[in-house]
């Protein structure tokens, strides 16, 4: 028996895909109609935490924080079955799921971090990414469960937290995506170009490909030999500042950036490679 706290787009969906793989699941969210509505598709559903964990040997959870994570799990725990795994989906600080399995592990239980790189279709299609870190033996015996789950696991070695905080880094990542698109599209709209252009250029010349590249020539030691200079970055970068003042619109990004890129310029590095503003 499984039970699952948290009926959000993407707990919802573990449970309708749990179900169809013929898997027992007792679900609870904090607004009940949201955990009633998995019962149409054979959940069973609590309007009290401890009662939905009762009896199961693997609670999963997708809630929003580290403080609801605290909470739900404090008001589960008169229900909880002896050795039941705690397995938490919640993206959530490294601090948190460090003494989250700190914690759980005196009292008798396991508690593992599991968080993802999915969207609710993921979840209902069993594809994405779950990334773990911790005691090896765990994960060994929780894989066969957790990789029904999941395109992939993705193990990152035995440091408690590890995975936390590499789901942080992503969606870091994923954020700075986002705003710098957003920058890509207000720079577009001055200069008149179209995003049906942008995805014919996108679709040639896929700037997703050199990230992996663009991160190793950060993190050198050496910025000596450019591809391109950073006096060079940050004239473009005044193009693209001078384009959108014109047709009074703000970037959001791209004034910092070009802060920052003084900032190396005026320490003397102007000739070197532009990447090395990210030391």
């Amino acid at each position: 028996m499984k039970a699952f706290l948290g009926m959000g787009l993407l707990g919802s969906n573990f449970v309708r895909a749990m179900i169809k793989r013929g898997e027992a699941v007792q679900v609870w969210n904090r607004t009940p109609s949201k955990a009633r509505e998995l019962e149409t598709v054979g959940a069973k559903a609590f309007a009290q935490v401890q009662d939905a964990v009762r009896g199961a040997t693997e609670i999963h959870l997708t809630l929003k924080d580290d403080a609801s994570v605290d909470e739900v799990l404090k008001a589960a725990e008169p229900g909880l079955t002896p050795g039941a795994i705690i397995i938490d989906h919640t993206t959530t600080s490294k601090e948190g799921a460090i003494n989250r399995t700190q914690a759980w592990k005196e009292k008798g239980f396991t508690y593992q971090h599991a968080p993802v790189f999915m969207g609710p279709t993921n979840a209902l299609d069993g594809t994405g990414f779950m990334l773990l870190s911790g005691d090896e033996t765990i994960i060994n015996a929780l894989t066969p469960s957790l990789s029904k789950m999941t395109g992939k696991l993705l193990y990152f070695g035995n440091e408690v937290g590890k995975a936390a905080a590499l789901k942080l880094a992503g969606n870091a990542f994923l954020v700075c995506l986002t705003a710098g698109l957003k920058d890509t599209l207000t720079l577009s709209k001055a200069l008149n170009v179209t995003v049906e252009d942008l995805l014919t250029l996108f679709n040639s010349w896929n700037p997703g490909a050199h990230v992996q590249a663009r991160l190793q020539r950060m993190t050198a030691a050496d910025h000596t030999q450019p591809s391109w200079e950073l006096n060079m970055a940050r004239k473009d970068t005044q193009l693209f500042l001078d384009a959108t003042q014109q047709t009074s619109n703000q970037l959001v990004l791209m004034p910092a950036i070009a802060a920052l890129m003084d900032e190396w310029i005026n320490k003397g590095f102007g000739n070197h490679d532009w990447t090395v503003i990210g030391k």
